[in-house]
């Protein structure tokens, strides 16, 4: 039952009309705001979508702390299964820390090569195999082209779906969307991109990119500031 309640209020809603349907395993998505606009809670809301369709899940933080993205879960989880009775939010929240594994790597200290380790580690040693994996805080400050290649063929090599969040400033150059993309550059990388702005009383999130269609349109969906969920059960706008 708390997979409809997920279904309805999961961000990924917007891609109901997309032309693809979603990210799709093998592919890279991008997630783009502002500070403090609300990409971690996002990529939560996203890891929780999969996590509660029984999907394993492997969130990467860098310069963040375990104690921290643990906290964005909880929110978010709470917000989420307010509707439900005791015994159920613990039958949900069993399934998610069973599917989940969140790893932190220190401010400056990612690298490809060792998130290949720890990849490599939990599937030898906790027999655990990720269908999506979350990358949040990776800078894009420095030539990302090699190791965003070689992620893109780790995405294909663990048949997994890849989102990584990046960061857009005021004076940021706007490129064709109309939004500041601070990763034009590396725009084949990705799949789809998605960008997050503040609204009145929302965050309005948008669809940039969806695999190859030109045909976006306005296609997007307002969420609710402190959870990044759906506010509402309504089919997104377009």
């Amino acid at each position: 039952m708390y997979r409809k309640e997920m279904n309805e209020r999961s961000p990924l809603r917007i891609f109901e009309r997309s032309i693809r349907g979603g990210l799709g395993r093998g592919n890279i998505g991008l997630v783009i705001s502002r500070a403090g606009v609300g990409k971690t809670a996002l990529l939560v809301g996203i890891a929780l979508d999969d996590l509660m369709h029984d999907r394993n899940v492997l969130h990467v933080s860098v310069g963040d702390s375990v104690e921290r993205i643990r906290a964005f879960y909880n929110d978010t989880f709470r917000e989420l299964m307010k509707p439900f009775s005791f015994d159920e939010q613990e039958r949900a929240r069993s399934q998610v820390e069973g599917n989940r594994h969140i790893h932190c790597f220190p401010e400056g200290g990612f690298r490809i090569g060792s998130l290949l380790d720890e990849i490599l580690f939990l599937q030898d040693h906790a027999d655990f195999r990720m269908d999506t994996l979350i990358l949040d805080d990776v800078s894009f400050s420095r030539d990302m082209g090699e190791d965003l290649g070689k992620l893109k063929g780790l995405a294909k090599e663990q048949n997994a779906e890849v989102w990584m969040s990046a960061l857009s400033h005021r004076d940021s150059q706007t490129g064709e969307s109309g939004y500041p993309d601070p990763v034009a550059e590396y725009d084949p990388y990705f799949s789809v991109k998605i960008y997050l702005e503040p609204v009145k009383n929302s965050v309005r999130l948008r669809l940039l990119k969806d695999h190859e269609s030109d045909d976006l349109g306005d296609l997007q969906i307002d969420l609710d500031p402190t959870s990044l969920l759906l506010k509402d059960r309504v089919t997104p706008s377009r």
